[in-house]
């Protein structure tokens, strides 16, 4: 869950696509990948790079004066700037939600300076309707601050921009964490690739943080390198910020009780039944969940194509509005598809032990992500034996909205946290 339609700043694929050149696949080179990988990557091609766009290089000092420029809200931390920081898009080869060969796009970001073995922080991203407001292609300082707040600190920063968004062909698979989880992985596998033809070298471990929609995508990732989905990284922490862990038990109560904004509920709810639909088959026609005249629009325009305050202005205002008695019925009492859907999507804090070091972070009162969430999702752990810390932001805005500003406060506590485990 992230800005909707109320702060995003329109942004073009194509004014992006004119950065600078591009590396092919051939220069990187079979030989740049670690013999480790043989096995990992071995049906599909996974993690191939398959282009690189060098995007922008930065002083230490105009990082700093980048994170102060956001005009939508207050000033990013620059207390761990340090470096200056290069910025790349990369093309690489990974799966789509049903295991078919595809690619994704993602953003990879390295120092400019410190050591040549560099420890690796993986951030996944919170929602964007639209595929040119992510990171690897959208300029804008929301997209980019964790990027170079993570590199300017000394890490190698991968941001997977998930399918379909940024580069990737077709609709998002949104909350699909299997696909979140491929995605990411298959981005630092692209990365370790990568890194020797600009002097770099990826460590074992991997730092993983995720804000909202990208919170249990960084506990995806984290699940699957535990249980050895690719020997050569191990996540060494994992700081997941806001996540929406309990769709069931918390997050479709919130946006039929009133605790959620109820705007951003009417986007969340319609995300939810097309995107799962999808995958899941939730329902045979449109009209059997959205009301008129939603039914004939909605699915276009959720397909990645529209801005966020296109979407936002062609929806209405209550999910009352939006659903039909049987849509909130389903939302309620989920049953069919979108029970199998919940099944995953709820599974990121239930059935595992995390081995690491792990903190979740909130704001107190997030209108988006409300805080019974996190609060679940650290219940589920301790009753596996782990204790979990809840880290309270406090009560952050950004642009009016504390869900929004617990991403700014948590990327300053997190890469204080990250560079303390040394």
């Amino acid at each position: 869950m992230n800005r909707t339609g109320r702060m995003i700043v329109m942004s073009s694929v194509a004014a992006a696509l004119m950065v600078s050149g591009s590396v092919s696949a051939g220069a990187v080179g079979a030989g740049a990948v670690p013999a480790a990988s043989a096995q990992a990557v071995h049906d599909a091609g996974r993690g191939r790079v398959v282009s690189v766009v060098h995007l922008r290089t930065l002083s230490a000092r105009q990082v700093t004066a980048e994170l102060k420029s956001d005009e939508d809200g207050p000033n990013w931390d620059t207390g761990t700037v340090r470096y200056g920081v290069d910025t790349y898009r990369v093309v690489y080869r990974t799966v789509d939600a049903k295991g078919r060969p595809t690619t994704a796009s993602g953003l990879l970001a390295f120092p400019r300076g410190g050591e040549r073995r560099l420890r690796t922080v993986s951030f996944t991203h919170g929602t964007e309707l639209f595929k040119g407001d992510v990171a690897s292609v959208s300029t804008e300082v929301w997209g980019q601050a964790p990027a170079l707040t993570y590199a300017s600190a000394g890490f190698a920063v991968v941001l997977p921009d998930y399918l379909g968004l940024g580069l990737g062909s077709g609709p998002q698979a949104w909350m699909d964490v299997p696909s979140e989880t491929t995605a990411a992985l298959d981005l630092l596998r692209a990365a370790a690739s990568y890194a020797p033809t600009v002097g770099r070298q990826l460590g074992h471990e991997v730092l993983a943080t995720g804000f909202s929609q990208g919170a249990s995508a960084a506990l995806g990732l984290t699940r699957a390198l535990q249980e050895g989905a690719d020997p050569r990284f191990r996540v060494a922490a994992v700081a997941p910020v806001s996540g929406a862990y309990a769709f069931r038990d918390v997050a479709f109560p919130s946006l039929l009780d009133g605790r959620a904004d109820p705007k951003d509920g009417v986007i969340y709810t319609a995300l939810a039944l097309v995107a799962f639909n999808r995958l899941h088959h939730v329902y045979d026609s449109p009209g059997e969940v959205f009301r008129a005249p939603y039914s004939r629009t909605i699915e276009r325009l959720l397909d990645g194509t529209h801005t966020g305050q296109e979407v936002m202005a062609k929806t209405p205002d209550t999910i009352d509005a939006l659903l039909t008695r049987h849509g909130r019925d389903l939302i309620a009492h989920p049953t069919g598809g979108l029970a199998a859907a919940l099944r995953i999507t709820d599974g990121v804090c239930t059935g595992w032990t995390p081995k690491m070091p792990m903190r979740l972070y909130y704001a107190e009162g997030d209108e988006q992500a409300v805080n019974g969430n996190s609060e679940h999702c650290q219940a589920s752990f301790r009753a596996r034996g782990v204790d979990v810390p809840l880290v309270d932001l406090g009560t952050p805005d950004y642009g009016g909205s504390r869900h929004l500003g617990s991403q700014q406060a948590a990327t300053g506590a997190v890469v204080r946290w990250f560079a303390s485990l040394g």
